[in-house]
């Protein structure tokens, strides 16, 4: 006999997840379990050295089974939202198709849907195997974005000004291409098995070069029974000079007209992968002097990072969105909660070498910042030694925290992130040049934006 409060399985829940899991179980009678591990951290990734979806989902749906799980969901993008959705099918309860999730998730097989559908929102793109080894086609157009057909974190993504530059993206470590292997190899199976048309993921996409210039922007939302709904659109900042995220603010700055057309893309986009049920995430260019929309890649999966700053901003929670999916109940029905600011941002703190990589705050330096901002959430992530070697190595930065703040208006945001910063011993991420070479070099802080 099952317990009538109903249990839910959370799968790779980590970061926001593990906060949202938290607060969600409070709030609402759920039961919530967890299962997975941290790719990145010892001794979860050790996990990888044999990790199979197949299996995985296997053991956690007969695990389901005995204890009576009404729901399974993950918004982890490497394994998670494919093992949710695989488990999800095993026991007949509500979730994306695999199959689509497999299809969003495959970028070179995303854009030629798109190419099919929009090519107006589809920026030119050729594809090289992910090999050192293998000659590339003659005919590659330079300077191109290269960025692996399955990766996560902007992993291995770069500009590529010509073929040797490529050859040397390309030119892994042993121990990097065995880490590699890993963590694509799992999704690769299941690839094989669900999608043998999208062809291997064991490439990388190369994509016209969009200007630095040119501002992205994130559209996040749900669909239940093929019906696509919006929750929001987040602007992205990127450090000067680079494509790397320095804040995520809410509410956006796009014109509700060019949102609207975002959300057009998305739902042709979303119907042509027949993903018909779970949270979306786009992510999408908006170039105003020529007024063209491209987008950059659609993701199956709540944003974990930016469900907070909706909370704040709108009184809407995404995390509450997708555990009522996931439990088949309708997220229109959830009632609104009192936004607690008109302005938010995810402050992403990040350096581009090694030297230049703070240390974590300390107890104190933590217990300052929650006493002078109690809305503050803090996260960190910094990393020693061959860790921050990889993800210098392939990300061409390290992010080594996160802060989340609300606020008033955009200048007392400024001012609160320069604060709270200070409190951290950390650089506010508020920039006006791009990073220096130098051991020293952040950005020099510049006057608000607004």
């Amino acid at each position: 006999m099952h317990s009538t409060v109903p249990t839910a399985a959370w799968l790779f829940a980590h970061d926001w997840d593990l906060r949202a899991l938290t607060r969600l179980g409070a709030a609402r009678p759920v039961r919530f379990v967890r299962a997975g591990f941290d790719l990145f951290s010892f001794p979860g990734n050790l996990a990888l050295a044999r990790f199979d979806l197949e299996a995985f989902a296997d053991r956690l749906a007969a695990r389901g089974r005995r204890a009576g799980w009404r729901a399974v969901l993950s918004h982890h993008e490497h394994f998670g939202a494919l093992a949710a959705a695989m488990v999800a099918e095993r026991l007949g309860l509500p979730g994306a198709r695999p199959e689509s999730i497999v299809a969003a998730q495959h970028k070179l097989h995303t854009r030629r849907v798109l190419q099919q559908i929009a090519p107006a929102a589809s920026l030119p793109f050729q594809d090289v195997a992910m090999s050192p080894t293998e000659a590339l086609p003659p005919d590659l157009r330079f300077p191109a974005f290269a960025k692996p057909v399955k990766g996560v974190f902007s992993v291995l993504a770069r500009r590529v000004d010509n073929a040797a530059e490529l050859q040397r993206h390309l030119a892994l470590s042993r121990a990097e291409r065995w880490l590699a292997h890993r963590l694509l190899e799992p999704f690769e199976r299941v690839r094989r098995a669900r999608l043998p048309a999208a062809g291997s993921a064991h490439r990388m996409l190369l994509e016209q070069p969009v200007p630095l210039t040119v501002p992205q922007f994130n559209l996040d939302g749900w669909v239940q029974d093929g019906r696509v709904h919006a929750v929001g659109v987040v602007d992205a900042v990127t450090v000067p000079g680079t494509q790397a995220f320095l804040r995520w603010e809410v509410p956006s700055r796009l014109p509700p007209a060019v949102q609207a057309r975002a959300l057009a893309l998305a739902q042709r986009l979303l119907a042509a992968l027949d993903y018909r049920h779970g949270c979306f995430n786009l992510e999408f260019f908006y170039d105003a002097a020529a007024d063209r929309l491209t987008a950059i890649e659609l993701n199956p999966r709540l944003a974990s990072q930016f469900g907070d700053l909706y909370r704040r901003v709108r009184g809407v929670d995404p995390h509450a969105i997708a555990l009522a999916l996931a439990l088949g109940e309708d997220p229109l029905q959830l009632p609104p909660a009192e936004p607690t600011a008109q302005v938010a941002a995810s402050l992403v703190y990040r350096a581009f070498t090694p030297a230049a990589v703070p240390r974590a705050p300390d107890r104190r330096r933590r217990a300052a910042l929650h006493a002078a901002f109690a809305d503050a959430e803090l996260h960190c992530f910094t990393r020693q030694g061959r860790a921050l070697a990889r993800d210098l190595r392939w990300t061409g930065s390290h992010r080594y925290g996160v802060l989340h703040l609300g606020a008033r208006d955009w200048g007392e945001l400024r001012q609160r992130a320069e604060r709270a910063s200070a409190l951290l011993g950390w650089p506010a991420p508020y920039a006006d040049a791009a990073p220096a070479t130098a051991p020293c070099g952040w950005p020099a802080a510049v006057a608000a934006t607004t």
